[in-house]
């Protein structure tokens, strides 16, 4: 049977048959009111290599502590991100806390052109945006805190932000929340390394939907024809 299948495909090792069967990329979002832990739960993702790239967004805010161009972001000026505005090289862009962002277009192209799928560290514009623009293949989680006192502490130890900036964060917490209904999944971040693990689990099973595998069909009839070539 297997020697019959080569035959009508041409293909010398019966193993590669199932080759096939090919997938379309996932793109997987994660927003959350800030102090959630959507950035320190994307880096693990990353770091336990689920096979998976992030889009590098461009900013016009000034570098953290620690920070590299780059890897964390993109720093770019005002006038450059007016530029790539202009030229629609951004897939979605916002105004956050006085500073703005944006997802270059070329790049994310390029990742899903290279066949991996992408993680987007992004807030609920951002993700309004590319659902608009991209539509298929997007995943979106939505992180909450396990408490409102856990996340104000969050935010208070962070070091990274001004006194004005922290307000204001606290200021939008309430409006951030309001956004999770338009999200697929949810993950209560009370312990990272689960949070992590459960969103693993998420991008596992949306990489095995009916839809997103590419050859299916036909790699069933082939297998339907199984009493004719037996």
């Amino acid at each position: 049977m297997i020697e019959q299948y080569s035959k009508i495909f041409n293909i010398i090792n019966p193993e590669i048959f199932y080759s096939m069967i090919s997938r379309r990329s996932l793109m997987l979002i994660l927003s959350s009111p800030s102090g959630a832990g959507k950035t320190s739960i994307a880096r693990k993702l990353l770091n336990n290599t689920y096979d998976i790239s992030i889009s590098i967004s461009v900013t016009t805010r000034s570098p953290r502590p620690g920070e590299v161009h780059g890897l964390d972001y993109f720093f770019i000026s005002l006038t450059e991100f007016q530029v790539m505005l202009s030229r629609n090289d951004l897939l979605e862009h916002a105004k956050v806390f006085g500073n703005y962002y944006g997802t270059p277009r070329k790049a994310v192209e390029g990742i899903l052109a290279s066949g991996k799928d992408i993680l987007f560290d992004i807030d609920w514009q951002g993700a309004e945006q590319l659902k608009a623009n991209i539509g298929s293949d997007l995943v979106s989680v939505f992180i909450l805190p396990p408490s409102n006192s856990e996340l104000k502490n969050r935010l208070r130890t962070r070091s990274q932000d001004s006194k004005t900036v922290l307000t204001q964060r606290m200021a939008n917490v309430a409006d951030d929340l309001s956004h999770y209904q338009k999200y697929q999944y949810i993950i209560i971040n009370d312990d990272i390394d689960v949070s992590v693990h459960n969103i693993s689990t998420i991008i596992s099973a949306e990489r095995l939907k009916r839809e997103r595998l590419v050859g299916l069909t036909e790699f069933v009839r082939i297998l339907s024809e199984e009493k004719e070539l037996s």
